[in-house]
């Protein structure tokens, strides 16, 4: 869509709708320089990743809290979807103190 007039330091100064003789370059409306003059900072993959790891991170509290209220049971999840809460659980709790602590640890060892 827009047609944009450049400064003197080459970043846009306005978009348009049309080709003007202030305003003759087109650019896509994602490229850079114009989602960061509609005031939309670039992305890069490091942020993408990141908020796939809080999501994930939002997904098993979900799933902690329904097991805590009752509203499922862990053996209600497919034996690979236990293992990797279990896996997670495990390394949350080495890392963190502050980790909800569903499964407290018995004179058996560790379960995964």
């Amino acid at each position: 869509m827009p047609y944009v007039r450049r400064n003197a330091d080459q970043s846009i100064s306005s978009l348009h709708r049309e080709r003007t003789p202030e305003a003759p370059e087109f650019l896509d409306d994602f490229h850079p320089d114009v989602q960061a003059f509609v005031g939309h900072a670039a992305r890069a993959p490091e942020d993408f990743n990141r908020l796939d790891a809080d999501f994930v991170r939002v997904i098993e509290d979900v799933i902690d809290t329904l097991i805590v209220k009752n509203i499922i049971n862990i053996t209600d999840l497919p034996a690979e979807a236990q293992a990797k809460l279990f896996a997670r659980k495990s390394f949350r709790e080495r890392v963190s103190k502050s980790s909800l602590r569903l499964f407290e640890s018995t004179d058996f060892g560790d379960v995964i």
